[in-house]
Order: structure tokens, then sequence, then C-alpha cells
């Protein structure tokens, strides 16, 4: 978010503390803003907002970029993530890490943006291609390692795409297992599913990406 302080590393790795008696850094100030905004004190709310997102940016933004491949996009869905979180603040459950809360509101974010990029990018591409009054196809590319960057935008466009078709909770363990490297047992301690069914979860997020992005190979 825009003027936001910056977090040391130190900060950024914070302890991942998911025991409901021992919550983490980020759950304590999420009960703190929310409990200030049922007070109906939002001035005291944003203040508090503030160094949430000072603790969670860097992590968010991280996220953000590797669906995204753009660090602009990045940290205007990481703003629109901070932004929806603060205007539903009172869903949250404050029994609930903040940390899942957050990375569920984050993805999607990330991929209304990439959504939205894609709806773009065939606009302009469309009308392109009718100004010069010849199909995509013919436009000849600029040169090699033009097209070969081309290819990887577009294999990860097909990843990312293939990440967002998955069902909610596969989503979820996959983006904080490969995306924010939380092991099994983190994962299990912050949803409360057994690791044997983050596990699962996992096996069947990666099967179904290997199965639609060999299909399209």
């Amino acid at each position: 978010m825009a003027g936001q302080p910056n977090v040391d590393l130190a900060a950024q790795r914070q302890p991942r503390s998911t025991d409901a008696s021992h919550p983490s850094p980020a759950s304590v100030l999420a009960s703190e803003i929310k409990t200030l905004v049922e007070q109906g004190d939002r001035d005291a709310a944003r203040d508090r907002f503030g160094a949430l997102v000072a603790l969670l940016q860097r992590r968010a933004v991280r996220i953000a970029f590797q669906y995204l491949r753009d660090a602009a996009d990045a940290d205007e869905a990481v703003q629109d993530a901070f932004v929806k979180v603060f205007l539903h603040i009172e869903q949250y459950r404050s029994d609930l890490p903040f940390d899942v809360w957050f990375t569920r509101i984050l993805v999607n974010a990330a991929l209304d943006r990439l959504k939205s990029r894609g709806r773009q990018q065939r606009w302009i591409s469309h009308s392109t291609d009718e100004d010069n009054g010849r199909p995509v196809e013919q436009v000849p590319a600029a040169d090699a390692s033009h097209e070969r960057r081309l290819l990887a935008k577009e294999r990860w466009e097909q990843v990312t795409n293939a990440v967002a078709a998955l069902p909610d909770r596969q989503r979820l363990v996959f983006t904080l297992c490969h995306l924010d490297e939380r092991t099994p047992a983190e994962i299990s301690a912050a949803t409360g599913m057994s690791q044997a069914t983050v596990r699962v979860h996992l096996f069947r997020a990666l099967r179904k990406l290997r199965g639609v992005l060999g299909s399209q190979a």
C-alpha cells in the first residue's frame, strides 16, 4: 500500500504461530482492528491497520508476484486485498488465524487482476489486428529471445489459470505450501485440517495441475 513503511527481514519472517493460545502478530493486530471498528473508532482502527500492512506487505507482494509476474500488478493486487480486508474486517473470526483469511483474499485479488489483464490484452490485440488488417499469426516476432519470453509468459499464465481453476481448499493449500513455503504441519495448524487432509488436498492439486498442463503441452 502506498506510503506504508517497509519492514526488515526479521519482521518479514515473523514466527508462524498458529496455536489458538499463541496467535500470530497479524492475528493479534487484526483482532484489535476489528474491535476498534466495532466500537466505532475507525481512525484508531486505520492507525493500527497501518501496522498490519507493514507486517504483511512484503510477504503479500511476494505471493501476488508469483501469480502475476509483474511488480506493478502485484502491488495493485496487494493494495486491493488490503482495502478489502479493512472494509470487511468485521467478518474476520478472531478465533482463526488471520494469515489464512488474508491469503484467501490476496489470492482472489491477484486472480481477479489476472483476469482483468487478460481481457485488456485480448482487447488491445484485437484492436491492433483490425488496425493492421492482418491476423496476429502473420505479425513477425521481433527476435528469438522476445519469442522465448512470450512463450515463458504464456506457460506461466497456463499454470496460473490452472491454479485458479482448483477447488478453494486445494488452491489455498497449494498457495500456502508452494508460494508461502509453509509445511503441512503449519498449514494444518493454520487451517484446522489434519496433516493427512492437507497432504490429500496438495496431492490432488498437483495431480490436477499436471493433468491440465500436460494436456496443454
